[in-house]
């Protein structure tokens, strides 16, 4: 899909059909004749967009002349059934002297807050400040699917008292497998961050180093968060098996101890199914004695048990 947008004089970014200069050329899993026609009309080099579109490419930063490439690895959500995956693709950015491109293999929640008009002072033109409005809301984002990494971690850990099944253990190893990615995105970020802040890639006013100076923060915290819960699902992960198996062990033993008690009545009334001399055969109220030598026999079986703990 290609779109291209524009912010008026009152602020407000609108939809255009042609190239303009001062536009923002966006570009989500683009088809392949939108990446020529975007190569022919803007004299890019078309592997840019392979780069991008590529995504197992890593966060960097390169300079052509007067133009400047960045890959920024952002982190995305997907549905499936019921749970949230977390991910990072990378998304592509050029900038230039008329115009700032960038390209997703996928939508995401980073760039479409641009698009509604979620993000204070941006403005197509400003295409430095852009590329560092688009890096806060990375971080930002990053920050935001964390927390809530956190929250399933401690809903999963509560379920794990009672837990004998394998979905918890696999959401967990879904988690696990998001905060690697996770970690991995933020360092190359954290690098490209670092590039930016020599000045020798973008030209920076004071109010972009301090907005550039706050997503270093940012970033070193979300880092920091991806360590420390990496850590904890960790310890739980090790935990995880001896639990389950504890918990399994309870339910055997429950069922153990009730085959036991059932089964004493049972053995009883084998024996005196047989056709052989049994005591009190003879006796007027044999029935009833044998059902009292049951009850007795299992109900001491079953406070034995109960004593020990089995029930």
């Amino acid at each position: 899909m290609l779109n291209i947008y524009k912010t008026n004089t009152m602020g407000k970014i609108e939809e255009l059909q042609q190239f303009e200069k001062g536009c923002w050329i966006h570009l989500t899993n683009p088809s392949e004749q939108e990446k020529l026609h975007v190569v022919r009309e803007l004299s890019i080099d078309l592997h840019f967009l392979q780069d991008a579109l590529d995504d197992e490419e890593i966060g960097r930063i390169d300079k052509e002349g007067n133009r400047v490439k960045l890959y920024v690895d952002i982190p995305i959500s997907t549905k499936e059934a019921t749970k949230d995956n977390y991910t990072t693709v990378p998304l592509g950015i050029m900038v230039t002297e008329d115009y700032i491109l960038t390209v997703c293999l996928v939508e995401t929640a980073v760039m479409n807050e641009f698009v509604q008009g979620k993000v204070k002072s941006f403005h197509t033109h400003m295409r430095n400040r852009f590329v560092l409005q688009i890096l806060s809301n990375t971080s930002h984002d990053y920050l935001h699917y964390l927390k809530k990494i956190n929250k399933q971690t401690e809903t999963l850990e509560k379920s794990l008292r009672q837990s004998t099944k394998n979905n918890e253990l696999l959401t967990l190893l879904e988690l696990q497998k998001s905060l690697v990615y996770f970690s991995t995105s933020l360092e190359t970020n954290s690098l490209l961050i670092s590039l930016l802040r020599s000045g020798s890639y973008l030209k920076m006013y004071e109010e972009d180093k301090e907005l550039l100076e706050e997503v270093k923060i940012e970033t070193k915290q979300a880092i920091k968060m991806t360590e420390i819960y990496t850590a904890i699902l960790g310890n739980i992960m090790n935990g995880f098996g001896s639990v389950i198996s504890n918990n399994l062990n309870r339910v055997m033993k429950l069922l153990t101890a009730i085959t036991i008690v059932i089964t004493l009545p049972m053995v009883i009334g084998t024996f005196y199914g047989m056709n052989v001399p049994l005591p009190f055969q003879e006796h007027p109220h044999a029935f009833t004695i044998i059902m009292i030598m049951s009850t007795a026999i299992t109900s001491v079986t079953a406070l034995l048990f109960w004593r020990k703990k089995y029930f």
